[in-house]
């Protein structure tokens, strides 16, 4: 323990919170007003015009999903989201940033879809001297702002990206440069092992499912493998290469990046795109297109399932894009390669920061480091 902290139950720091009027999840999008606060990821999952159902508040507070564990930093008055809030008012003493890293620190268990704020209850909340706490949330709110102005300029980029496509290429809904329109199985290769579910290991072949594509690149933080022997045998249909196009089918729908390993093998909701032979295009440009909103909304009217929204390959395949001039192509590429440059020194700053934060909230918080 550190020496002139105090270390209480978690409860001990809290008021008890009034009673909140919660607005159904029909609802979220019935007004343009009061925020609505809900346990889900987004910081605002809607807004609402019931002034009734508006949740004062007198001080900053923290927002802790029962279900989900998300957690939030609110400092304005909203409308408390269906089931599953738990707001948390901590004492006078006690700020509620403090409390927001703290418990980010911490990270509850999961436990499913069931209750999470019984093991809050199970924490013994360490509190230093007002100064001391006052000089931890200011460092730590500084490497969040660095993150989260590392991360805006990353969605710059992303703007600039898709500027530069309607720039170069037009609308594609109004196609006013008269582009040839093709079906994508006139131009690419379906490389499909949805249906061949492989037996993973824990190193191998690199295994590339949908929860590894994202809109625009591949997060390798899931990471996957199957054996060398089951790969070799499963390549009956086809050798994913790099570079290659990547496809989600469903859960997502409609994701896309670029294989950017040599050696790798699919499955599960993905489908792989290979180039054939003789024809001229520029994935970068593909990839570009398929994320573009004309092409994912085709996507959505091809698609079926009423919860979880999929395309089958034989509608996949008849969907048209236009291909412009295989050196416009390049050129746009060009430009997005060096986009990506600057976007990946942005990523690995995020990274660097991120470890930072991470461990200056281990020294801070974890009871067996003393401070200096």
């Amino acid at each position: 323990m550190k020496e002139g902290w105090t270390y209480k139950s978690f409860e001990d720091y809290l008021l008890k919170a009034a009673k909140a009027k919660q607005v159904q999840t029909s609802d979220y999008n019935s007004g343009s007003q009061y925020p609505i606060i809900s346990q889900e990821d987004k910081m605002i999952s809607g807004y609402c015009d019931d002034a009734s159902l508006l949740y004062h508040i007198d001080t900053p507070i923290v927002i802790f999903g029962d279900h989900t564990r998300v957690l939030k930093y609110v400092d304005f008055d909203f409308v408390v989201g269906a089931d599953g809030v738990k707001i948390l008012i901590p004492k006078d003493f006690l700020k509620a940033k403090y409390m927001f890293y703290y418990l980010r620190w911490y990270n509850v268990p999961s436990l499913g879809y069931s209750r999470h704020y019984k093991l809050l209850k199970e924490i013994t909340l360490p509190v230093p001297p007002l100064s001391i706490l006052q000089s931890i949330v200011s460092e730590l709110d500084m490497l969040s702002g660095l993150i989260a102005k590392h991360e805006e300029q990353l969605k710059a980029y992303d703007e600039l990206a898709q500027s530069i496509f309607y720039d170069m290429f037009g609308d594609p809904v109004e196609n006013e440069k008269g582009w040839d329109y093709y079906e994508l199985s006139e131009i690419y290769k379906f490389i499909d092992y949805r249906g061949k579910t492989p037996n993973k290991t824990t190193d191998g072949v690199p295994l590339i499912t949908a929860k590894n594509i994202r809109k625009g690149n591949i997060d390798y933080s899931v990471d996957e493998y199957i054996s060398e022997s089951e790969h070799k045998n499963r390549l009956t249909r086809g050798i994913p290469r790099k570079g290659d196009l990547l496809f989600t089918t469903e859960a997502p729908l409609g994701n896309a990046a670029i294989a950017d390993i040599d050696y790798y093998a699919t499955a599960q909701r993905l489908i792989v795109l290979q180039r054939k032979d003789k024809v001229l295009l520029h994935n970068i440009y593909v990839l570009y297109y398929i994320l573009s909103d004309t092409f994912q909304e085709e996507l959505l009217k091809n698609a079926t399932g009423s919860t979880i929204k999929g395309i089958k390959a034989s509608k996949l395949e008849k969907l048209k894009i236009p291909l412009p001039p295989l050196s416009l192509q390049t050129l746009f590429a060009e430009k997005i390669e060096a986009i990506e440059r600057q976007k990946e020194r942005i990523r690995q700053s995020i990274a660097e920061v991120k470890t930072l934060f991470d461990s200056r909230m281990d020294y801070y918080f974890n009871s067996d480091t003393p401070l200096l």
